[in-house]
């Protein structure tokens, strides 16, 4: 009776510490350099792998086209990087720091193309989650 007492004990602590370290969120990896490199390789490369994570769930993404904003939610984003998987884009991609401290950073992303530079100010904001990306302003540039 003793050694199913025992049993029954470790099981419920061995069940007890897998339920802990199942809720422990892991948000090392959620950095700036990984959320900014994260944005790039889906921009540029059409490389998804954990762009959904980087993105804050009320991202917003506003796109100048001459006169006009338009303006797009994650959903409406994560579709337009799906239909656009694994396709390479054609241009030279920098980025530049517009502002950096503990709770926000601005990166400006310019993806020059032959006949154009589409600028991309991205930014991000360390949330409970990590970093997290919660705004992307866009402007063509001839």
């Amino acid at each position: 009776m003793k050694t199913l007492k025992t049993m029954m004990l470790g099981l419920a602590m061995l069940a007890l510490c897998g339920a802990v370290k199942a809720n422990t969120n892991d948000n090392s990896k959620f950095t700036k350099n990984y959320a900014i490199n994260t944005y790039i390789d889906a921009m540029t490369r059409g490389k998804l792998a954990g762009l959904n994570e980087v993105l804050d769930q009320s991202a917003a993404f506003n796109m100048v086209r001459g006169k006009q904003v338009l303006s797009f939610g994650k959903k409406q984003m994560l579709d337009y990087f799906q239909s656009n998987k694994n396709v390479e884009q054609q241009c030279t991609t920098s980025t530049t720091v517009v502002e950096n401290n503990a709770g926000i950073a601005i990166v400006k992303v310019d993806m020059k193309f032959e006949n154009f530079t589409r600028s991309n100010y991205v930014t991000i904001a360390h949330t409970a989650n990590g970093w997290k990306i919660t705004n992307v302003y866009s402007v063509f540039v001839s």
